[in-house]
Parts: structure tokens; sequence; C-alpha cells
């Protein structure tokens, strides 16, 4: 989704119970962040979040006892986030345990269709400046989400390894996008025409039965996940030195009720290396994921599978939690490959209200492509006049390649916890769109 950043207010409205003059934190803190973005079909947006900390006598600083994360931001024609997150390592003795309840809507959701490269992206077809009113929805469905997850983390062998599970309760409720909602208050010559005289690749696939009727509509899919963590960090924010590493395995059985049955298998692994004790470090990512048993649906292939989830989704690839400034949803597959590498620089340090505050700069680069495609039958494709054409103007066999995107990124960060996070992305390769801004919580990994 390309927006407009207008405004965004970075409100540190801290309050300490036990404020400390030695800034040793104790009891409960939070820290808010206000935003306001705007976007052409969606409108502006509008809302706010608050990250609460506690962290009990103070002993364990900047280690909190519990965090509670609530979202509630909205899109006056319709879209929003609705989350609450809770992570503690405290409420069951001996587990590590994260709850999140959230409901998201997107009456945009990037469509740009499977295996990266080999589905070609037209920038006609969905630029903002494109004087074709008709292409700018061209790339999108409309997406309904409600998720109910649980993570679990104990000790495996020692304090380095740890085992991980849980569960994940997803619906899909997917449609074309709702052309009315967003033509309302618009000029006679900025209107969307309606689908019938103007379809997107959504309902393109659907006709051409690249999406099947089952799968149209969306669907409930429940998981269940197990893994292994070796994890050596010496602080979980921001680690300047040590390693996290995870090997997980989730699956959809049938017994459990969803459409489809299938098995993924996500292989991760970040290091941090301290270049100046401190101030100056060098951090890694390198992710695979891939499809084992069965078939996922394909509203689910966006997906990306982690032991823990720290933002208010895990998708890609492509946008701001896997290759910023690449195109959101831009690289689908049923197998995917991911890196990236960033030096983090803390240049400046105060403190600010009885608090802990520093400032960070960031430089980066990501990359990723699918590795194992999934199947897209063309064999009985006809592009009726209505239709965009020709036929490759929609696809470009074995053209899948390395996705590249670099740029910067600014933090600012409250008791080494509530670390505020601005990125710049450009894409490499003009395929994949431009340029990207994101703005969020926590550093990316």
């Amino acid at each position: 989704m390309k927006r407009i950043l207008l405004f965004v207010a970075l409100l540190s409205l801290v309050i300490g119970t036990h404020a400390q003059e030695s800034l040793t934190k104790q009891g409960w803190n939070f820290g808010a962040l206000p935003a306001v973005t705007f976007d052409t079909d969606l409108g502006f947006q509008y809302g706010g979040l608050i990250n609460l900390f506690n962290y009990g006598d103070g002993s364990r600083y900047p280690k909190y006892n519990h965090s509670i994360y609530l979202e509630v931001s909205r899109f006056t024609k319709g879209s929003g986030i609705n989350r609450f997150n809770y992570d503690s390592d405290q409420l069951i003795p001996g587990l590590k345990t994260s709850l999140d309840i959230s409901y998201l809507s997107d009456r945009a959701y990037d469509f740009y269709g499977f295996n990266g490269y080999d589905a070609v992206v037209n920038k006609d077809w969905y630029d903002d400046e494109t004087s074709d009113y008709r292409t700018r929805m061209f790339y999108k469905y409309d997406r309904k989400l409600f998720r109910f997850k649980v993570d679990l983390r104990g000790d495996l062998a020692g304090e380095k390894f740890d085992w991980v599970g849980g569960f994940n309760l997803l619906n899909f409720k997917l449609d074309y996008v709702d052309i009315d909602k967003l033509n309302k208050n618009k000029d006679d010559e900025d209107l969307l025409p309606p689908h019938s005289e103007a379809p997107g690749l959504y309902e393109i696939y659907r006709e051409w039965g690249i999406i099947s009727d089952e799968d149209a509509n969306g669907g409930f899919v429940p998981t269940l996940k197990a893994g292994i963590v070796y994890d050596t960090r010496d602080n979980e924010p921001n680690p300047m030195k040590g390693m996290w590493t995870e090997a997980v395995l989730l699956g959809s059985p049938e017994f459990l009720g969803g459409e489809h049955s299938f098995t993924k298998l996500s292989l991760i692994h970040r290091q941090y290396f301290t270049i100046v004790p401190n101030d100056l470090s060098f951090a890694y990512r390198l992710a695979y994921q891939t499809t084992l048993t069965g078939t996922a649906p394909f509203y689910y292939q966006t997906q990306l599978i982690t032991s823990v989830m720290k933002s208010a989704t895990s998708e890609g690839l492509g946008g701001a939690n896997s290759l910023r400034g690449i195109l959101r949803n831009r690289v689908v597959g049923d197998g995917v490959f991911l890196g990236n590498v960033e030096a983090r620089w803390k240049f400046a340090r105060f403190q600010f209200i009885n608090n802990n505050f520093y400032l960070g700069l960031n430089a980066f680069a990501d990359f990723g492509r699918v590795t194992k495609k999934s199947e897209v039958d063309k064999s009985n494709i006809i592009v009726p006049a209505i239709y965009p054409s020709p036929l490759d103007s929609y696809f470009e066999n074995d053209a899948e390649a390395m996705h590249y995107s670099f740029g910067l990124g600014l933090r600012v960060a409250m008791n080494e916890n509530f670390v505020i996070r601005c990125d710049y992305g450009m894409a490499a390769d003009e395929r994949d769109g431009d340029s990207g801004v994101y703005i969020g919580l926590h550093y990316l990994f």
C-alpha cells in the first residue's frame, strides 16, 4: 500500500509508578504513539497504540515482567487494526507466554500473483499518479482477518536451548474491493469504475481458475506449531551480541476442522556482532520457509512463520517486516527465502522525564526470492477483450530471481524496550516498485 506520511507524533507519555533517581525502572511504565497517515483511496488513518511494561522491583531491568500492547486505528473509509498482545515470562513459572488477539480489516490488500517475477507487475496498473483510474485497484482485494494466537516457550537444555509451541486460529474473509465505498465523496472524474468494467487481478485469477472457488472467499485455518530455539542474545529488544536461531514445524491437520491440510517448515537464523561497545552493531537474519506436505490455500501463503510475532502482522515477502521498499506481498510462493542485513548505531543517549532514551540510525539491505513455486495452470486461459492484454502482461516464464532493496532507518528507544522505528526502503528493480516508508514499533529482528 502506498501511503503519504503527513504527521507522526512520537509522544512518550511515560508514567513510572516507582520512578527512581537512578533511572532503574520499577513498577508500570508506558509509551504511546499516535500516528496519522493518508492514502488516496483509503483516506486518513487515525488512532493510536500503547505499550505498558511492568518491571516489578526493578532488579531485572531492562527485562520486564509483563508487557501489554493495545492498538486501535482506523482509516476513514473502513480499514483498521484492532490488536491486543500480552507477553510475559512471569505469568506461568518456567514459561514465556505470548497471547495475541487481533481483528485486521484491509479494504485494499495487495495481491500481485504468485512466484515473484514470474508474475508480471505493470506499474501503470497500480500507480496512484496514473490518470487511468480503472487500474488503481487492479492489484488489490478486500481482506478481513481474525486471529487468536498463543505462543509458549520453555527450557529444553540449559539456558540457551528452548522448546517452542503454540496454536493459531485464523479466519480469512475475502471479497472484491468495495468500489462503492472507495468512490464515496469523490468527484465524477476520479470515480473508480465497477468490477464489471475493470476487473482486478483477484477477479481475473478467479475467472481463470488459478484461484479456486473453494478458496476465493477465504476460510478458517487452525494451526499447531512446535520447534526448538537456540538463543544467546544479550538483550532481546536490540542485541549487541549473540545469536537467535530457530526451527519450527507448523501444521494444519484435518482434525482441527480447517478447510485444508498442510505442513510447513520455517528455519530462521539471526546473529548480532558488536563493532563499538554499546553503540554500534551489525546484525543479519536469514530465513527459509517451505511447504512439506499438503496444499496451503493461496490466502495463507503470505504468512511468515516465527516462534513469536513482534508486530501486528508477519507477512510478505515485501513490505515493512521483510523486504522494505518492495511492494507488499510481491514475492509469494510455496517456499521462500529471506535475508536482511543491518548496521545499527546508537548515536545519542539522554534522560528525560525520569526515563532513559537513545536515538539510533540503521543502514540496511534486504533480499529474498521464491524457492518453491506455487502451481499456476495457464493452459485454459482465454483473455477477454475487457481484460488488459496480451497474456504476457500477466506471466513471464522462469523469470524469478533474487529481489533486492536497501535503505535507512531511525530509532527512538525508551527504557530499551519501547522502540519506535521509521524505515525508508528503496527497491533495486522497478519490477518490485519504487520505495516505501514504514513506521511502527521494535527492531525488525
